[in-house]
């Protein structure tokens, strides 16, 4: 079964992007910010982080730059609903696979790019 990681502080997304991603058969662990899933992906692998930008006490791009391993960092899809395009340059230059705007996203849009980002 695949892990994937979301990182998001809003409990009510998080919970509700776990439960859409646990009815298509994924294993999911929640974060409530970039330190606690820098903490998690320390101690357990995943397959996939879906990472929220805006979040307190770590921004997504600041967790992006603390991800050690490059094969993870690939791994990564920025779902936020930040719509800056320097901030999602940033995002891809730094590593990650997709960069996807929640508001534009469907619970079908989510899980085709959870499943596209898990091919790789």
């Amino acid at each position: 079964m695949k892990k994937i990681l979301i990182v998001e502080d809003e409990k009510s997304l998080a919970l509700a992007y776990q439960t859409i991603l646990e009815k298509h058969g994924y294993q999911v662990q929640l974060a409530y910010d970039g330190e606690e899933a820098l903490e998690l992906i320390s101690k357990d692998t995943v397959d996939l982080i879906l990472l929220d930008m805006n979040m307190p006490k770590m921004t997504g791009l600041e967790m992006l730059k603390q991800i050690d391993d490059e094969e993870l960092k690939g791994r990564v899809i920025v779902f936020s609903n930040q719509d800056n395009q320097a901030d999602i340059d940033e995002a891809f230059r730094l590593g990650a696979k997709r960069y996807l705007l929640k508001s534009w996203a469907s619970p079908q849009d989510l899980i085709k790019v959870v499943e596209e980002g898990l091919e790789a």
